[in-house]
């Protein structure tokens, strides 16, 4: 009996060991995803958060003691599961407009960083070319 729960104990160590390692890769992959710019902008809210921030105003209205998000949200979701596809389709139309709006500005985000990224090569270029210059000349 005593060998088998030494065994049980030594496998729990092994498997506690291994869950830290996971862990620990788990966290160093999240911070190499986490590297994004926060100068990019925002991604635009989806039909069903256009028609919530609506929801939330007419919910508060006829409900103003109501103090939970949660009692909201789970509204809100009965709601929008209650409407037909031609009463969503105005929020659908404004989620349209929303991501028509963001592609633009991420083109053009994207156009400038893709610009600044030239010209910093080209800066480090011709600092190069001065350096080869200077090799030369002191040769």
């Amino acid at each position: 009996m005593k060998g088998l729960k030494t065994a049980t104990v030594a496998h729990k160590k092994l498997d506690t060991e291994t869950m830290k390692k996971r862990k620990a890769e788990a966290a160093l992959t999240k911070k190499e995803k986490a590297s994004k710019n926060s100068g990019a902008p925002k991604r635009p809210p989806t039909a069903f958060f256009v028609f919530m921030a609506d929801f939330r105003k007419s919910y508060k209205e006829n409900f103003p003691d109501n103090k939970s998000v949660a009692a909201v949200g789970k509204a809100g979701g009965e709601k929008w599961k209650a409407m037909s596809e031609s009463e969503k389709a105005l929020y659908v139309g404004k989620a349209a407009k929303l991501k028509d709006e963001y592609a633009k500005t991420m083109e053009e985000y994207n156009n400038k960083s893709v610009d600044g990224a030239a010209k910093s090569e080209d800066s480090e270029r011709s600092s190069e070319v001065n350096d080869d210059a200077e090799q030369q000349a002191s040769s």
